[in-house]
């Protein structure tokens, strides 16, 4: 079993082509509010194939949007884009279904039904990280995430900007999608970032938002963390 070094996103073609000769070095990560308003990645294993989960485990609205310096991709299909299903492309291949928060940029997405706290982690994060060819690393856009039932008062996961990224989103490629049969509100095959509410000592959460930490310079339209989805793990539903 490979062990892969965590890391981030990238996206169009031509910002992968660009963040292809970046991989050609060790990824260097720098540390970095708007108002509220309102088993096989291929799912070839059969312990990974799961029934489509409903759409009550996913965001259902976007209630804060407030891009960073050089973002622009994916904000033509918004909030479609990051409401619903993720949409990854696996290892090798940082997925396009995204939009990019831009240096510093944040964004809130209210979920279809509470995510609630129970054993493990209770949602997922996913951005669009791919592993650079030749390389065992993955191109790191880090975010820090957090939560809040009311909207009003919010508790933040500890991002360690440090490798291996503990509590940052951003840090693993996404292979769950609707061209194949990986459920995912499992954080076994899903991919992406996983995060248990008991580590902030939250019981329920309503709201998700997730902030660019600045951690490569700005790389217009696509710049910072590109958010494809979240998704509950143990919903309210």
């Amino acid at each position: 079993m490979r062990t892969q070094q965590p890391g981030t996103a990238a996206l169009t073609a031509l910002f992968a082509l660009a963040s292809l000769s970046l991989g050609a070095c060790a990824p260097s990560v720098p540390t970095g509010d708007a108002a509220f308003e309102g088993g096989s990645p291929d799912g070839s294993s059969s312990d990974a194939v799961a029934t489509e989960s409903g759409a009550a485990v996913f965001g259902q609205r976007v209630v804060e949007f407030s891009p960073g310096e050089g973002a622009g991709f994916g904000q033509s299909r918004m909030p479609d884009i990051v409401l619903g299903r993720p949409e990854g492309a696996g290892d090798m291949r940082g997925g396009t279904h995204v939009v990019s928060l831009g240096r510093g940029g944040r964004i809130c997405l209210e979920m279809a039904a509470p995510i609630v706290d129970r054993e493990g982690a209770d949602f997922i994060v996913f951005e669009n990280g791919f592993i650079v060819a030749g390389s065992p690393e993955v191109f790191v856009e880090l975010g820090e995430v957090s939560v809040s039932e009311d909207g009003a008062r919010f508790a933040t996961f500890a991002c360690d900007t440090r490798a291996p990224y503990r509590g940052c989103a951003g840090v693993n490629p996404v292979y769950a999608s609707s061209t194949n049969t990986l459920d995912p509100t499992d954080p076994r095959y899903a991919g992406g970032d996983a995060f248990d509410l008991a580590t902030v000592g939250v019981g329920r959460a309503r709201i998700v938002c997730v902030r660019d930490l600045s951690t490569r310079e700005p790389t217009p339209p696509s710049s910072g963390f590109d958010l494809d989805a979240i998704a509950s793990v143990h919903a309210d539903r």
